[in-house]
């Protein structure tokens, strides 16, 4: 085991892609933190719309539920997880235009899944498969969206 300590020690490349990878962990890890935080409001808010006020307005009740918890979303991002690389009007106008890129993603699956009888006696399951897929798309266009990059570690 300390031969490969060594080892990784003497050859920067090795050093170098454990760094990145670190990085790329730990922003990861921020980001579903962040996003975390977003899906519970998006999920709790739209659990109470569904229930109280649009029982069987599911597109209605995800659209209100979802840009709230966009908003929740950038706020959180763009403090805690990604570095600015960008005007935060120009960072804005793209992440409401990735996150309707991924609001219509959402959606459609909400739907899509909400026509299979089982699926539609339990509107939480189709969010939450939804919410689950989303998440990946969202991770890299945010990404790119504030700092211009989508694969790059610094």
């Amino acid at each position: 085991m300390s031969e490969e300590r060594d080892q990784s020690a003497s050859h920067p490349p090795i050093r170098r892609f454990r760094e990145i990878l670190r990085k790329l962990f730990l922003q990861k890890a921020k980001f579903a933190m962040t996003s975390g935080i977003a899906t519970a409001v998006d999920i709790g808010l739209f659990w109470v719309l569904i229930t109280y006020f649009f029982q069987d307005q599911w597109i209605l009740s995800n659209t209100i539920a979802y840009g709230i918890a966009v908003l929740v979303n950038f706020t959180l991002q763009r403090f805690f997880v990604f570095e600015l690389k960008r005007s935060v009007g120009a960072a804005f106008a793209l992440a409401m235009a990735v996150s309707f890129g991924g609001y219509l993603l959402n959606t459609s699956i909400v739907k899509g899944l909400s026509t299979i009888a089982t699926m539609a006696a339990q509107p939480l399951i189709p969010k939450l498969i939804a919410t689950g897929i989303v998440f990946f798309y969202n991770f890299y266009f945010k990404k790119y969206v504030f700092e211009k990059q989508f694969f790059k570690v610094d």
